[in-house]
């Protein structure tokens, strides 16, 4: 069952004329389909918000909307120009239920309504155990549902609307969504996530910020901790790796154990393989880095296949068994 609100005026669908002999959907909206548009809220302030106004009574605000009828229909903009109130029936004796608050097209050329109009609804649901959101009649659009508790109404106190009301608006935008420069930029956002184009320059509104920022893509990131292997003679303590729009970098810490490794004081270390990271973490050309124990400094070459070659060491110092080598490089992959 159904409470219908007071009348507001329907054109026809969206870009049509009442006489056409196959009414197309709008192409003003984003699509959903090939002949059909996302219905929802037009955002913008709060658009048709719902709040308590009575003991069993909800008021929707001002706002604009899109509702999608067939396809053969098309799509049906339409507008809340006054705040609506609308009337909730009483709960059931035993079970709660749910309802909800929807718009309707009523089209007569498509429907057995005899009207042309739109209307703010209550579609009751049905009292059970788990009650769950009721289904829509076509044409239409829920926009808010309400919990009823069992045994509800204004004797009993009514409604606690802070805790009844569910918020089910979705929103939609016209096709492409982007605002493009032109006279003056001293302009605030509409809703949060709009977004315009300001010389070239993608800017998003954040609401929360209260200003347009530069739109950055969500970053790719990548981690892992695992897959590393150390060489003879060294033993892997803990390897990690972060990798970010192709920019990788890693921290890998092997232990000695064995005999010392003496570097003489005028001269160079041998090159010395200490470890292996994995394949996919790999330079795309042989990369060089870093490496320490604390008492001495060194170069390592992180090799395309992806071993790690030790190749300077502090002249006249000595690898001890036991000491843990940090090694760190970042490399475009």
């Amino acid at each position: 069952m159904t409470v219908r609100a007071s009348w507001l005026l329907a054109g026809p669908p969206d870009g049509q004329t009442r006489n056409d002999t196959r009414l197309a959907p709008s192409g003003t909206f984003a699509p959903s389909g090939e002949l059909t548009s996302r219905d929802g809220v037009i955002a913008g302030g709060a658009p048709l918000l719902a709040t308590g106004a009575g003991a069993m009574q909800v008021r929707v605000g001002v706002g604009r909307a899109l509702v999608q009828g067939t396809s053969a229909q098309g799509a049906y903009p339409v507008a809340v120009t006054a705040p609506e109130t609308l009337t909730v029936e009483d709960g059931d004796a035993q079970y709660p239920r749910i309802d909800s608050v929807i718009i309707r097209i009523y089209d007569g050329l498509y429907d057995a309504s005899g009207d042309t109009a739109v209307a703010l609804e209550i579609v009751t649901g049905e009292p059970e155990a788990s009650p769950v959101e009721p289904l829509l009649p076509p044409s239409s659009l829920r926009l808010w549902s309400i919990r009823v508790p069992a045994g509800v109404s204004a004797g009993t106190g009514g409604i606690t609307w802070a805790s009844a009301l569910s918020d089910r608006r979705r929103y939609t935008t016209s096709y492409g969504g982007i605002i493009p420069r032109g006279w003056g930029s001293n302009f605030t956002g509409a809703y949060d996530g709009q977004y315009r184009d300001i010389d070239g320059v993608l800017e998003r509104w954040s609401a929360s910020a209260g200003r347009w920022e530069t739109y950055r893509p969500p970053r790719d990131l990548e981690t892992t901790t695992s897959g590393a292997t150390g060489a003879t003679g060294f033993a892997l303590d803990a390897f990690a790796a972060r990798r970010v729009g192709g920019m990788c970098s890693f921290t890998l810490i092997v232990a000695r154990f064995g005999a010392p490794i003496p570097v003489p004081l005028g001269d160079n270390l041998t090159d010395l393989t200490v470890a292996t990271i994995p394949q996919g973490w790999a330079p795309a050309i042989d990369t060089e880095g870093s490496a320490s124990d604390g008492y001495g400094d060194g170069g390592v070459r992180v090799n395309r296949n992806g071993t790690i070659i030790l190749r300077t060491w502090t002249p006249g110092g000595q690898i001890l068994g036991g000491r843990s080598i940090r090694i760190s490089a970042a490399y475009v992959q």
